[in-house]
């Protein structure tokens, strides 16, 4: 997997199989990711406030738009709801687990 905030080489061109899910979910540092449906991968960070919340989504967005990877987020007071999928294949490559893992590293450097 790619160093976290770094953008995978190319644009995936099908989705990845259930085995290469779970190994990928797997190299995650972070736990509590979960895959749904085969299609989605979503975790749910709980936050001490709402201006806490919305730190860290404005720091997921800013790791989106540098990776040109948009994920669905929910936001809500000391709660925020991640989920990622690759919309061009119609579910999970490569590049949301590379999201996944720079959404924890911006979750890691707010408690610090």
């Amino acid at each position: 997997m790619s160093e976290a905030g770094a953008a995978p080489a190319s644009r995936p061109r099908q989705a990845l199989s259930s085995a290469e899910q779970q190994i990928r979910l797997g190299r995650l540092a972070a736990p509590d990711w979960q895959i749904v449906d085969g299609r989605r991968l979503e975790k749910t960070y709980r936050l001490p406030d709402f201006a806490s919340a919305l730190d860290l989504v404005q720091r997921i967005g800013a790791q989106a738009a540098r990776q040109n990877h948009h994920p669905e987020i929910l936001l809500s007071w000391g709660r925020v709801e991640v989920r990622l999928w690759t919309h061009d294949v119609g579910g999970l490559t490569e590049r949301d687990f590379i999201l996944a893992a720079a959404c924890d590293a911006e979750r890691a450097a707010l408690a610090s």
